[in-house]
């Protein structure tokens, strides 16, 4: 049995402590779609076909991996991949509560569907892509916490 898990988020812009959580579920999963979400209740830096390219050009040496773009709701697309798993990531504490709420939710909504959370590596705890588009608009250096393509990226927006 081919196991796939979706990994849903904005990924404006996307960091490094995604790719890691990626890379390590890679191990898991035979296939992991990353899906980028467009999320009307958030005002993105970035287009939604920009953070689609961003993330692809970040996973294009990693054959698993695929990346699309969604809207709606999360089950739905799990179900229209026909994924068996949302991957989610925990940084702190302070993500548990709403990912239990989501987690719980979606179980409701698609009970056939397994939540599966990993945390990042001890060097990615930190980083969140709403402190790398503060830093990166303020002018500092965000080399250390994204991608090549995504630095270049943000360097444009500035």
């Amino acid at each position: 049995m081919t196991i796939t898990a979706v990994y849903p988020g904005t990924f404006d812009p996307i960091t490094n402590g995604h790719t890691d959580l990626v890379a390590r579920a890679g191990r898991l999963f035979d296939h992991i779609i990353v899906a980028v979400a467009d999320n009307p209740k958030k005002q993105p830096l970035f287009t939604l076909d920009e953070r689609i390219a961003l993330a692809s050009a970040v996973f294009a040496e990693m054959p698993n991996v695929s990346v699309c773009g969604f809207s709606g709701l999360l089950v739905d697309f799990v179900h229209e991949k026909q994924a068996q798993v949302i991957l989610r990531g925990l940084r702190a504490v302070s993500d548990f509560e709403y990912e239990f709420q989501l987690a719980t939710m979606n179980r409701r909504l698609a009970p056939e569907v397994e939540t599966v959370y990993l945390t990042p590596a001890e060097q990615n705890t930190f980083i969140s892509s709403s402190l790398v588009r503060e830093i990166a608009l303020l002018g500092g250096d965000v080399s250390q916490f994204v991608h090549p393509a995504v630095a270049e990226a943000l360097q444009r927006k500035r």
